[in-house]
């Protein structure tokens, strides 16, 4: 894939990191296919998926039901908050069933493009296991590769598409789907993902933005402000015939792309 290739959403989906209301009016333009068994939607950077305390339209489960006046749906596959991209949701159990199982069956190739630190020609596999830290740490969440014990077997390719500005755009082919296994193995290689919070200059910098949102420290330290990790695409393998969806790369990242790799690609 070029970069000529990575299509884009409009300039009006803005990154919020104090986390705003689903705009009612806003998230049919999320929507990237509806029928009798799916809804795909490419979620923003800035929302939770499952439900929160803060109402329906805090999340992107809640909202989703609210605007298909559904009491029940189906989550195939979770994204983290700060995460863009690819969620799909089932209308029906069976079709659920049909997508879970090919995933848990790894009948499934799936994608990320992400924004990374350094500027890199050839592409990097890391074939490492991970598990959580095993020396601690302020966030006991963290986890890393664990050369001597205690992980478990991880794979991850990084396939750069274009760089500038000290920054590489990459296609990742995460083959294991092992938690915050992309930043990890990113960090492990020397490329941290861009506005990463946990994996990148300063695990404190989580911290500070959960107690007290995005700051002028995490501004000074961050050049976007979420992690520059985008589900793009996902093609499942079903016995008769082959599915595919691609969400567009989200506008925030776009503008970093334009802003500080310097490139003016025709993305459209």
């Amino acid at each position: 894939m070029n970069l000529q290739e990575v299509k884009v959403m409009p300039d009006s989906e803005i990154n919020n990191p104090d986390a705003p209301l689903v705009d009612p009016y806003e998230l049919p333009n999320w929507i990237l296919q509806e029928d009798d068994d799916l809804l795909i939607i490419n979620k923003p950077g800035w929302l939770v998926c499952h439900p929160s305390k803060n109402g329906p339209w805090s999340s992107l489960v809640g909202a989703v039901r609210e605007y298909l006046q559904a009491d029940k749906l189906h989550l195939v596959a979770r994204l983290d908050r700060e995460t863009s991209g690819l969620v799909i949701f089932a209308r029906r159990p069976a079709v659920a069933r049909k997508y879970q199982m090919a995933i848990q069956e790894r009948r499934v190739q799936k994608s990320y493009l992400a924004i990374l630190e350094g500027e890199f020609m050839d592409s990097i596999t890391a074939d490492q296991p991970i598990g959580r830290r095993a020396c601690g740490g302020p966030v006991h969440v963290k986890n890393e590769v664990r050369l001597h014990g205690g992980g478990q077997d991880a794979l991850t390719e990084f396939e750069p598409i274009a760089r500038g500005g000290g920054y590489s755009l990459v296609r990742v082919r995460p083959h294991t789907g092992r938690k915050h296994q992309i930043r990890v193995h990113a960090d492990h290689i020397g490329h941290r993902v861009v506005g990463d919070k946990l994996y990148g200059p300063d695990e404190r910098l989580y911290l500070e933005f959960i107690e007290h949102g995005f700051t002028e420290r995490l501004a000074a330290e961050l050049p976007l402000s979420r992690q520059a990790l985008h589900c793009h695409e996902y093609v499942f393998d079903f016995p008769d015939g082959e599915v595919r969806f691609i969400a567009p790369l989200t506008g925030d990242l776009r503008s970093f792309i334009r802003d500080r790799m310097h490139l003016e690609p025709n993305l459209d």
